[in-house]
C-alpha cells in the first residue's frame, strides 16, 4: 500500500518536470568516444594531430571526469584541443587529496591559482614523490676549462702590470712569461675542441704587448724586439702599427739613432691623421733623435712643423737649442719671442683671493687653493718660466756683440710679454754673469738699482751684495746690507747667513751662533746655517753639539766630502779612532786622491801601531802630492826603521829639492851612504855640504871622523876648520845672550853645535841632522835626554825614530896635542845588532878541553 502511494506521487512528479530531459541528440558528447566516424574526422583535423595534453595529471582528469558536466571538461575528456584545453587547469585548489572547487566567476576567498599548500620544491621531497633535479654545471667540460684558461691568464697579466709598478721588473716578467704559457695552452685546449671561432685576439695581443713591456723594462732588447715584431706583423691585430713606436724607442736606448728613427716615420706613416697629439709626440721624438746625431737643420725642420701645428714651450726652447748650436743669431731672436708668445692657459691668479662677504665662496676657494689641478698649474707655470729663464741665459751671450746687451734685448722682450715677472730675475742673473767675469763692479752697480724696487727684488740683491763684499774682504760692508736684506724681509735665511758669517769673522762666535740657529727656525734645510753652526761649536769646543749638527747635514747632503770630512774630524777629536777611521775610509771613497785625507788614514793606523797600512797611506800620499815635505820625512823614517836605507836616499834627496837651503836633507843622504857602507859616496856627499854650508859643524865633525878612519891627510885640515868654526859659533851665541853665561850655556845646548864638557869626554847634539814633524818645530832644541826618551806612537814623531841615542863619552880625535872634539852622533840611529846563532865562537874554551872521557860517558 505504501508502495502503491509513493509510485502515485511520482507519476505526479513526471508531469511537473516534464520536459526538461528533452535535448537535441547532436548535444549529446557522452558517446563521442565510440563514434567512430567522429573519431576519424577528428583525427583528419589539425586538433587531432596536436600531441596530447601532458600537463593534467591522471587523477586530475579522473576528476575531472567525476564532476565537470561542463563542456569544456568533455572536451578535455576527449582528444579535442581548445584554447582552453592547450594549457592545464588552473583554477582549482585540492583540499587534503579531495578534489579541486570547480572554478566559478567569484573567487573563493584562500583559494589561488596555485593552490592551496603548493610550494617550490627544488629537493624533489614532497609528500606527492620526489622532484626531477636540477641541472648540474659540468666543470670537466671543454668550455668550462677553456673559462677558467682565460681568467688564469687575465690575472697574471694584472700581477704582472702590478710588480711593474712596484718597480718589481724581475717578478713582472716572470709573471708575463708565465701568462705566454698558459695562453699557448689554452691554444692548444681550443685546437682539440676544433672551435677556431671562438679565438680571443684580445687576449693574445695582451699577453704579448705585455710580456714585451716586461722585457723592456729589464733591459733585455733584443727579446723585446722580437716580441714587438711578432705583434706588428700579424695582420689579424688592429692599430698594432703604432707599436713601431716602442720599437724605435728601444733603438734610441740602443743608441742606433738610424733604426730609431726609421721606425718613427713608419709608426707617423700608420697613424692616422685624426690623433694630431700623438702625430706631434712622434715628430718630437725624431727631433730629439736628430739632434742627438749632431743634425740640427733636420731637427730644425722637424721642430718648425710641430710649431706650426700647435706651438708649446718646450717645442720652442729646443728649437731654440738648434738655432743656437747652428749659430743663427736671427733665428734665435725670432723664436724667443714666439716662445714668450705661447698661451700660458692658466687660471688667472686673482682667482683664488678671498671673497670679504661670501663665506660660501671662501670655503670652496680654500678647498680648491691647494689641490691637485691647482697643483698642476703650478708644476707647469714653474716649467714654462724655467724655459724662459734658461732660454735668455743661453742667447744673451750670443744675440748681440756683448752679453750685457744681450741682456738688455731679452729683458725688453720679457717685459713685453705675459712673463713680466721674470724680468728682474733676469737682472739678477746678469750681475751674476759679471760675478763669473769677475766683473765685480758692474755686478755691484746693477745689485744696487734694486734698492728702490720691491721687497722681493732687493733682498735678493742685498743679499748677494753682502756676499759679495764679504768675499772682498769689506766686512763693515758686508754687515751693512746683510742688515738691509734682513730689514726688508726679517726672516730670510740667507740674509741671516750673510750676518753670522760676519759677526764670526770679527770674532763674536755667540751672536753668529744665534744668528745660525734662527735661520735654522725659519728654514730647517738651510745647509749654509747647519754647516756654519757646527764649525762654530767645533771652535767654541762644544764638540758633541757641532757632530750632531754636521750629521744631520749629513742626511741632507749624503756624498758631501766637506761634512763627511767635519765628523770624521770631530770623532777624531773626541777619540773615537773606530769612527774617525771609518768616516775617513767613507770619505777616501768620495774623493780617493785627495793627500791630506790619506795622510791622516795613515797616521790613524801609525797611532795604533799598523806600520804596513801606515806606509800605504803615506805613500798614496805621496804619490798625488809628492812635495810634502812631512810625508817625505815619514816615509824616510819608516824605511830606516826597516833596514832598508837604499830606500829613505830617494825620498830625503827629493827633500833637498824643495828645501835645498836645509842642511839636515844632505846631512841624511850622506848619513845613508854612510850607513849602507858605501863610505866613499858618503865622503863625497860631505864634502859637497861642506863646500856649500863652509861652517856647519855636524859636516865637518863626520869629515874628521871618515877621514880619520880611511887613513886621509885631509883630517888635520878639517879639524882645524872644525876648531874655528865651534869658535866662530861660541861667539856668536855669546853675543846672542849679551854675555850672559847660563843664557849663554843654555842657548849652546839648544843649538845644533852646542857642546858640554864633562870629565869623562864630550856629548854633542846633531839638531840639524834630525827632522823635525810639524809638533816638535816649535820647541827649539829640547835636550838630548828627551830626545833619547821620544815616544815611537805618533806619526807627528816620526823623527824621533832617526834620532841616535848619545853615548856618554865618545872617541876624541888629537891632532899636534890640539884637543878637538871630533865625536859625532849616526843621525840614523845606531846600527842594528846581529842576531845571536847557536854558533860559537872560534876562541872559545872548550869545557872538555882538558879532561879524559872515561869509559862511563862512552857510547856503548
Amino acid at each position: 500500500m505504501a508502495m502503491q502511494n509513493l509510485h502515485l506521487a511520482g507519476e505526479d512528479e513526471d508531469e511537473m518536470y516534464s520536459g526538461y530531459n528533452e535535448y537535441n541528440p547532436f548535444f549529446d558528447t557522452e558517446n563521442l568516444e565510440q563514434d567512430e566516424t567522429f573519431q576519424k574526422t577528428v583525427q583528419k583535423t589539425s586538433h587531432g594531430r596536436r600531441p596530447p595534453m601532458t600537463a593534467i595529471r591522471q587523477g586530475q582528469m579522473g576528476a575531472q571526469r567525476g564532476i565537470m558536466g561542463t563542456a569544456a571538461g568533455n572536451r578535455l575528456k576527449t582528444g579535442l584541443t581548445s584554447s582552453m584545453g592547450a594549457r592545464p587547469i588552473t583554477g582549482m585548489a585540492p583540499q587534503d587529496g579531495n578534489v579541486a572547487r570547480p572554478m566559478t566567476a567569484v573567487k573563493a576567498a584562500g583559494y589561488s591559482s596555485t593552490g592551496r599548500g603548493q610550494t617550490f620544491d627544488p629537493l624533489g621531497q614532497s609528500s606527492k614523490g620526489p622532484a626531477p633535479p636540477l641541472e648540474t654545471k659540468n666543470e670537466d667540460s671543454a668550455e668550462e676549462k677553456v673559462k677558467q684558461l682565460e681568467k688564469q691568464v687575465n690575472d697574471l697579466i694584472e700581477e704582472s702590470c702590478f710588480a711593474h709598478s712596484r718597480g718589481e721588473f724581475t717578478l713582472a716578467l716572470d709573471k708575463a712569461k708565465e701568462a705566454g704559457r698558459q695562453e699557448r695552452r689554452l691554444g692548444s685546449v681550443r685546437d682539440q675542441l676544433s672551435n677556431n671561432e671562438q679565438v680571443n685576439l684580445d687576449l693574445t695581443y695582451s699577453v704579448l704587448f705585455n710580456l714585451a713591456n716586461q722585457y723592456e723594462a729589464n733591459e733585455m732588447f733584443t727579446e723585446a724586439l722580437t716580441t714587438y715584431q711578432v705583434i706588428v706583423k700579424n695582420k689579424m691585430f688592429s692599430n698594432a702599427g703604432r707599436l713601431k713606436v716602442n720599437m724605435g724607442n728601444i733603438y734610441y736606448r740602443q743608441r742606433n739613432y738610424p733604426k730609431a728613427i726609421k721606425y718613427y716615420r713608419m709608426a707617423l706613416d700608420q697613424v692616422p691623421n685624426t690623433h694630431k697629439r700623438l702625430k706631434m709626440k712622434i715628430m718630437q721624438n725624431i727631433a730629439n733623435v736628430f739632434v742627438k746625431m749632431g743634425q740640427y737643420t733636420d731637427a730644425v725642420t722637424s721642430l718648425e712643423h710641430i710649431m706650426a701645428e700647435k706651438s708649446d714651450h718646450a717645442t720652442a726652447f729646443n728649437l731654440i737649442l738648434c738655432y743656437y748650436a747652428t749659430g743663427d743669431r736671427e733665428k734665435m731672436k725670432k723664436t724667443f719671442q714666439r716662445l714668450l708668445g705661447v698661451e700660458l692657459n692658466l687660471d688667472d691668479e686673482d682667482k683664488y683671493l678671498p671673497h670679504p662677504d661670501d663665506k660660501h665662496a671662501n670655503m670652496i676657494l680654500e678647498a680648491i687653493r691647494n689641490d691637485g689641478l691647482r697643483q698642476a698649474e703650478r708644476k707647469r707655470k714653474a716649467s714654462m718660466e724655467k724655459c724662459v729663464m734658461a732660454a735668455a741665459k743661453l742667447i744673451a751671450p750670443s744675440i748681440e756683440q756683448s752679453f750685457s746687451a744681450g741682456y738688455d734685448w731679452c729683458v725688453d722682450c720679457v717685459k713685453q710679454s705675459n712673463y713680466i715677472d721674470l724680468a728682474n730675475d733676469l737682472e739678477i742673473n746678469k750681475a751674476l754673469m759679471y760675478l763669473k767675469q769677475k766683473e765685480f763692479n758692474q755686478a755691484v752697480e746693477v745689485l744696487k738699482t734694486f734698492e728702490k724696487k720691491e721687497s722681493k727684488c732687493a733682498t735678493v740683491a742685498a743679499v748677494n751684495l753682502s756676499f759679495i763684499y764679504f768675499l772682498q774682504g769689506d766686512v763693515a760692508m758686508a754687515e751693512k746690507y746683510a742688515e738691509v736684506a734682513m730689514a726688508a724681509d726679517r726672516y730670510n735665511p740667507p740674509a741671516l747667513v750673510n750676518k753670522g758669517n760676519c759677526v764670526y769673522v770679527q770674532g763674536d762666535l755667540e751672536k753668529a751662533k744665534e744668528c745660525y740657529q734662527e735661520a735654522l727656525r725659519t728654514e730647517a734645510s738651510c745647509t749654509e746655517a747647519l754647516y756654519n753652526l757646527g764649525l762654530v761649536n767645533k771652535k767654541l769646543g762644544h764638540l758633541e753639539p757641532a757632530l750632531d749638527c754636521f750629521l744631520k747635514l749629513h742626511a741632507i747632503l749624503r756624498n758631501n766630502a766637506e761634512v763627511i770630512f767635519q765628523i770624521a774630524s770631530i770623532n777624531e777629536m773626541l777619540e773615537d779612532i773606530p769612527q774617525a777611521s771609518e768616516w775617513f775610509m767613507q770619505l777616501i771613497g768620495i774623493v780617493p786622491t785627495d793627500p791630506g785625507i790619506l795622510s791622516r788614514m795613515g797616521e790613524l793606523y801609525d797611532n795604533e801601531g799598523d806600520k804596513s797600512q801606515a806606509y800605504q797611506y803615506h805613500f798614496e800620499s805621496f804619490r798625488y802630492y809628492p812635495s810634502n815635505i812631512e810625508i817625505i820625512e815619514w816615509l824616510g823614517a819608516y824605511f830606516i826603521d826597516s833596514q832598508f836605507v837604499e830606500k829613505a836616499i830617494h825620498y830625503f834627496e827629493r827633500a833637498a829639492v824643495i828645501q835645498p837651503n836645509q842642511v839636515k836633507w844632505q846631512l841624511m843622504i850622506a848619513s845613508c851612504h854612510r850607513r849602507s857602507g858605501n863610505y866613499q859616496q858618503a865622503l863625497e856627499t860631505y864634502k859637497k855640504i861642506h863646500k856649500k854650508f863652509p861652517d856647519n859643524v855636524e859636516c865637518l865633525k863626520f869629515l874628521v871622523r871618515l877621514c880619520s878612519d880611511l887613513g886621509l891627510k885631509d883630517a888635520q885640515t878639517y879639524a882645524t876648520k872644525l876648531k874655528k868654526a865651534e869658535k866662530a859659533k861660541e861667539l856668536k851665541e855669546q853675543r846672542a845672550t849679551s854675555g850672559n853665561r847660563r843664557g849663554s850655556g843654555r842657548g849652546v845646548r839648544q843649538g845644533s853645535a852646542g857642546s858640554e864638557r864633562t870629565g869623562s869626554g864630550t856629548r854633542r847634539g846633531l839638531e840639524d841632522d834630525r827632522l823635525d814633524s810639524p809638533s816638535d818645530s816649535g820647541r827649539g832644541g829640547s835636550g838630548t835626554s828627551s830626545r833619547q826618551n821620544s815616544g815611537r806612537s805618533s806619526a807627528r814623531r816620526s823623527s824621533g825614530r832617526m834620532r841616535a841615542a848619545l853615548p856618554e863619552s865618545s872617541g876624541v880625535y888629537q891632532v899636534e896635542e890640539k884637543n878637538v872634539d871630533a865625536s859625532y852622533i849616526d843621525p840614523l840611529g845606531p846600527s842594528a845588532e846581529r842576531p845571536k846563532t847557536a854558533a860559537r865562537k872560534r876562541d872559545a874554551e872548550d869545557e872538555f878541553g882538558d879532561e879524559e872521557l872515561g869509559d862511563d860517558l862512552l857510547p856503548e
